[in-house]
């Protein structure tokens, strides 16, 4: 799916109103009337205070409309109009007038702190207050009332996106926001709601398709996708039944050291459960009982060293190899990293303590191979690129040092983001159970299995990253958060690809 800026999804709100032959009024009316389906579904008609907070403009003009059909339908509903401005867009008045025709509890003007209402634990609030086109913080009375809404423990639903947050920056740390339990957004999801410093104001997301032109939208120029599960069936690629191992990739996992063996039999189970035909090992000689009791599937090599690795085995043909996990940062370390990527033309995969050896070793970089993959966390991520001010510098960072050393960064988070030069891919799977240690060593295991099966090295990452996130769910509503390991993740993976084609075939139905 596109995510789209507030200018394009502006443009495509015109271009709607022209070829639809509609009035921006009859837009909106299509809009918050969806919105309204959605709350209608969820509370039955339950006879909760429901207090709607309206701005001036036309997200005020939405909650309006909002606020009608919900006192069509019976519900205790109270409109207070935030009037921070003299000035109303013309729908919001149209809207306004509507509103004063089914009631006689006009809607409440607020000027200032003394006309605050009292919200109350177990009211339902729906702020719609500002939208999209916000470019300043919200100031003044303005923000206590968003702190008022904060602290009341009331179910705040946000209409587009929360009140003070902005859809082209972060805003400050003080800053007046609304902290949403669920926001209704129109028709493309905002880069804001994902970025680790806003995501916490969104809640929970849907995206409401409210009908804009999809001739106009299908030729709008992004370049950030969010990944769900539509996507990433797209990026399957079915085997054939007249194959075997050797179709489907022979991949090298290189790492481990004295008590870090188990970074790499992580990796190398879910390289396997991913599909690998043909998977093999080189490690310290202290893991050779860990590895081949612990995955007997699994080929393996050692090193001369006991405890860590001091080489690479240049000779070894591998479709692409795996550096880092559990390797440590000692010099001979480095040699090995060194001596891989003298050796390497094809992408290699690149985590954890190879890349805090690129870190330190800026000049391995440029003997990178085209496209490979790194998998940062933020901690290794700041040691490669440097620090930032805010996220979106951030990814401006990621994307210039994608660009520079012809890589692709796996941006780990809540929400991961796949950066390929100028291309951003969100994912949109994964809980916060699969905050435990080993995750990332099973991801890395996953993608090197993809890019080794024929994978192109993005669609690798891509796919790759989904379906982590995918097994972490499974896994997650079998279990729950709190007891999921990383190597429930890998030993998931067969159920997670499984699992996206039952659920597609279920809902096409």
């Amino acid at each position: 799916m596109k995510v789209l800026s507030a200018e394009q999804l502006s443009g495509a709100d015109k271009e709607t109103i022209r070829k639809q032959n509609i009035t921006s009024e009859e837009l909106m009316e299509r809009a918050a009337t969806l919105v309204f389906n959605e709350i209608n579904q969820r509370l039955q008609g339950a006879p909760i205070p429901i207090k709607i907070f309206c701005g001036i403009g036309n997200n005020g003009g939405d909650g309006l409309v909002i606020a009608r059909h919900l006192i069509q339908h019976g519900y205790h509903v109270t409109v207070y109009v935030v009037n921070y401005s003299d000035k109303r867009s013309e729908d919001f008045l149209a809207n306004y007038e509507k509103l004063k025709v089914i009631t006689n509890d006009w809607p409440h003007l607020i000027k200032e702190e003394d006309h605050f209402p009292e919200i109350n634990t177990g009211d339902f609030v729906i702020d719609a207050m500002f939208g999209i086109g916000l470019n300043r913080p919200i100031e003044g009375w303005v923000a206590k009332l968003v702190k008022l809404i904060n602290n009341s423990q009331a179910f705040i639903l946000a209409v587009d996106m929360p009140s003070g947050l902005f859809s082209d920056k972060t805003p400050g740390k003080k800053a007046a926001v609304i902290e949403a339990n669920y926001t209704l957004s129109f028709q493309s999801p905002k880069l804001v709601f994902f970025l680790p410093e806003t995501m916490d104001y969104i809640g929970d997301l849907q995206v409401l398709d409210i009908g804009l032109d999809r001739e106009y939208i299908s030729k709008l120029i992004s370049e950030t996708f969010l990944i769900g599960k539509q996507e990433a069936v797209s990026l399957y690629i079915p085997r054939k039944k007249n194959s075997h191992k050797g179709d489907y990739g022979k991949v090298l996992i290189v790492g481990g050291s004295y008590g870090k063996i188990g970074s790499v039999l992580l990796t190398a189970t879910a390289a396997l459960k991913t599909g690998t035909g043909l998977c093999s090992l080189y490690i310290p000689e202290c893991g050779y009982d860990i590895i081949q009791t612990g995955l007997p599937e699994a080929m393996l090599m050692t090193d001369t060293d006991k405890k860590m690795l001091t080489t690479y085995p240049k000779d070894f043909d591998a479709d692409v190899v795996c550096f880092g996990m559990g390797v440590g940062t000692d010099e001979k370390s480095v040699q090995a990293l060194k001596e891989l990527l003298q050796a390497n033309n094809d992408p290699v995969v690149i985590d954890a303590d190879g890349l805090n050896i690129l870190s330190n070793n800026k000049e391995f970089l440029k003997m990178l191979p085209k496209n490979s993959v790194l998998t940062p966390h933020p901690g290794e991520l700041k040691r490669l690129i440097g620090a930032w001010e805010d996220d979106f510098q951030k990814l401006e960072k990621v994307k210039k040092f994608s660009k520079k050393y012809n890589v692709i960064l796996v941006v780990k988070g809540a929400h991961t983001f796949t950066i390929d030069r100028e291309y951003i891919y969100i994912n949109d799977s994964g809980n916060p159970g699969m905050a435990t240690a080993g995750s990332g060593d099973v991801l890395s295991g996953i993608i090197t299995s993809l890019i080794g099966q024929g994978y192109e090295p993005v669609n690798a990452a891509v796919f790759g990253v989904y379906l982590h996130g995918l097994s972490g769910d499974i896994t997650a509503e079998e279990i729950g958060y709190e007891s999921l390991l990383a190597g429930d993740i890998a030993r998931n993976m067969g159920k997670a690809v499984k699992a996206l084609f039952e659920r597609e075939s279920m809902e096409s139905k």
